[in-house]
């Protein structure tokens, strides 16, 4: 009779995910390891320093250190997170899909998408994506702002017949100046000045989910890629 395969600790996994997101942040970030080292081995080093210096008990020395080294071990997987997050971001920065992959996988919370574009331009493949949030109806041109700009324009004027007291700004995503870039657009929609209530927002977000879409996601990036730790 075939034994059957106990799980896996938790605890386990959670290391070997952790592991894993270094190998992929350090590949395209060099500045990781030296930044974790230094995090992890200079509180410790300021710890044992100032408790020598006070002449305390071994013990005291011992309990200092282990408490700068779990400070250190929080701070790091902290700028891990951060870290990976940009690296994970700069890969698909500027494909065709990106903003949706990151609207999938990244969005904040209270704010409310769907990968889906509302709007495409089949031959440049620039694309228009609606979020939903307290700050009422955000418009994310992805591509040159000189090209969604007509684009963004026109999405805005449609909604704003549907719905005429809820605001609408729009953001344009890209790597141009002016423009925001991928891996602070969470940052950039954070900044939008709250103006709905949270049971407005749901109202808002079924009202433009009615309207539907017919427009694929564009070909380039595949959202499942996309799997970073969201901070909230």
């Amino acid at each position: 009779m075939a034994k059957e395969k106990t799980p896996k600790p938790k605890r386990e996994n959670r290391l070997k995910q952790v592991w894993q997101v270094y190998r992929m942040t350090a590949r395209g970030d060099k500045t990781v390891t030296p930044l974790l080292v230094l995090l992890l081995v200079g509180p410790v080093a300021v710890a044992i320093a100032v408790t020598t210096l006070l002449s305390q008990p071994w013990f005291i020395v011992l309990l200092w250190s282990v408490v700068a080294l779990m400070t250190g071990v929080l701070a790091g997987l902290i700028v891990l997170g951060r870290k990976a997050e940009f690296v994970a971001y700069s890969q698909i920065e500027g494909q065709p899909g990106a903003v949706g992959a990151m609207i999938r996988s990244s969005l904040r919370r209270g704010w409310i998408g769907n990968e889906e574009p509302i709007a495409v331009n089949r031959k440049s493949m620039d694309a228009i994506y609606r979020v939903v949030g307290r700050g009422g109806l955000v418009l994310l041109a992805e591509g040159p702002a000189a090209r969604t700009r007509a684009m963004a324009d026109d999405e805005k004027r449609k909604l704003a017949r549907v719905l005429p007291n809820v605001p609408i700004t729009v953001i344009s995503v890209g790597t141009d100046e002016g423009q925001v870039r991928l891996h602070r657009l969470s940052w950039a929609l954070s900044k939008v000045k709250r103006v709905l209530t949270r049971n407005e927002v749901q109202v808002v977000n079924a009202r433009v989910a009615s309207l539907g879409t017919n427009v694929p996601i564009p070909k380039g990036i595949d959202p499942g890629r996309m799997r970073m730790s969201h901070r909230r």
